[in-house]
């Protein structure tokens, strides 16, 4: 709890909540717990002040924007990706508590666990008195993201600009097809390709699947010359 407190720079008051916002399904059932003392129920509220909050963010930051660009802009934000990232910098998976197959497997590390227990954690200091606190941590934590992606939208919507681009030629989507992946389970690396109309257009890899798929769907644009996204 002292750990999870300097992290976000807010005081715990009820430290069961937050116990339970770190604790992953399969502990409650290796223990036989109660299958509500994980973290699913908190992440569903967590996941809720978390978009409410990137909401508020995206309407004052910019006024000019139509709904369509705030959507897709609080959509990439709110990812399992995005957060497994900012979790990863936090230092949040170290808390995170697992049965021991899990903890065995590196399950720690998976993006899914990591945005989970990140928005069940928020849902947590809502329960715990501290929306106003928790408000203040996701603006100065995520702002630098989320100017990142409307810097850089083309790169982090590549797949739907992609799907964009060649529905309105032929009407047909790409095909992402994983060609190869290495390492241990908790630490994979994903080699995909995409193809359209029965040829490989262009290659990628990375940590998920997802970020293999974006990445690759990135350098297809650019080989297509698809280079301005419309938000």
């Amino acid at each position: 709890m002292k750990k999870l407190s300097e992290i976000f720079n807010i005081s715990i008051e009820n430290e069961t909540i937050f116990r339970q916002a770190l604790t992953h399904p399969s502990y409650t059932k290796e223990h036989e717990l109660d299958y509500a003392l994980s973290y699913e129920r908190l992440e569903f509220l967590g996941d809720a002040v978390l978009k409410l909050a990137i909401s508020d963010i995206l309407y004052k930051k910019y006024p000019d924007y139509p709904e369509g660009n705030l959507s897709k802009i609080r959509s990439i934000v709110v990812s399992d990706a995005a957060l497994f990232e900012i979790s990863e910098k936090l230092g949040l998976a170290d808390l995170i508590i697992l049965g021991r197959h899990e903890e065995k497997q590196g399950c720690r590390k998976l993006e899914s666990v990591c945005a989970c227990s990140f928005e069940a954690i928020l849902g947590a200091y809502y329960l715990d008195g501290k929306f106003p606190e928790l408000i203040e941590f996701i603006k100065e934590i995520f702002t630098p993201y989320i100017e990142d992606v409307d810097k850089n939208f083309e790169k982090f919507n590549a797949k739907a600009l992609l799907q964009e681009y060649t529905q309105g030629r032929t009407k047909t989507v790409p095909e992402y097809r994983i060609v190869n992946e290495t390492g241990p389970a908790h630490n994979k690396t994903f080699e995909v390709e995409v193809w359209y109309e029965n040829e490989c257009i262009a290659q990628g890899a990375g940590k998920s699947k997802k970020e293999a798929e974006q990445k690759c769907a990135y350098e297809a644009c650019q080989k297509l010359g698809i280079t301005k996204c419309q938000k």
